[in-house]
């Protein structure tokens, strides 16, 4: 399928040596390698730091035409702020993962538990103010949030429900956008 695009979430594992990188494998060629075998990669790191240009720059090197990056959305702006007094971060995060120019795939907005229905004025006035041009995700983990009013603000924004296969949320099968955004959580733990 031309338009499957099919990764993990991060690259720059040191367990994943011997394992899915060639046990010689420096860090420094993680990304390199891992491009070879998928063609995107969901960024973890961008939620608890936003990357310096440098960075952003080196991971564009590094990746064939076709490649995409989807990065989460800092931490700082979903979970502590919970999407309100954060347009000066938003336009940072926003401005570097520009960098990557058609190499960006989609922007991830993934809410704690506790960020409830009650948050959706602030949601839906955060996603107008967003580009339009951006394919955004928005992952909820409170099925307060499962109803038509939350879907429609979705819509209007052509933002995507993330369909998460997770024990917190219940089966979501509703589409929002003109892609789609699928998330399997496995247990890291069993590594």
């Amino acid at each position: 399928m031309k338009n499957l695009h099919l990764g993990t979430i991060g690259f720059s594992y040191s367990f994943w040596k011997g394992k899915f990188y060639p046990s010689k494998t420096e860090p420094k060629d993680f990304l390199a390698y891992y491009a070879c075998q998928f063609n995107t990669v969901e960024v973890d790191s961008t939620f608890y730091r936003i990357p310096t240009e440098q960075t952003v720059l080196n991971w564009r090197k590094q990746v064939p035409d076709g490649f995409l990056f989807s990065f989460k959305f800092p931490q700082l702006i979903t979970h502590i702020k919970m999407l309100k007094d954060c347009q000066y971060e938003t336009d940072v995060f926003l401005e570097r993962v520009s960098l990557l120019g058609d190499k960006v795939g989609a922007l991830l907005l993934q809410f704690p538990p506790n960020f409830g229905v009650e948050h959706l004025p602030d949601l839906e006035n955060y996603l107008n103010k967003l580009p339009k041009q951006q394919r955004i995700v928005v992952e909820v983990r409170n099925k307060s949030w499962l109803n038509q009013t939350f879907y429609q603000i979705l819509r209007a924004n052509n933002a995507a429900l993330a369909w998460a296969d997770s024990s917190l949320m219940a089966e979501i099968t509703e589409l929002t956008s003109d892609f789609l955004y699928v998330r399997w959580e496995g247990d890291r733990k069993k590594g």
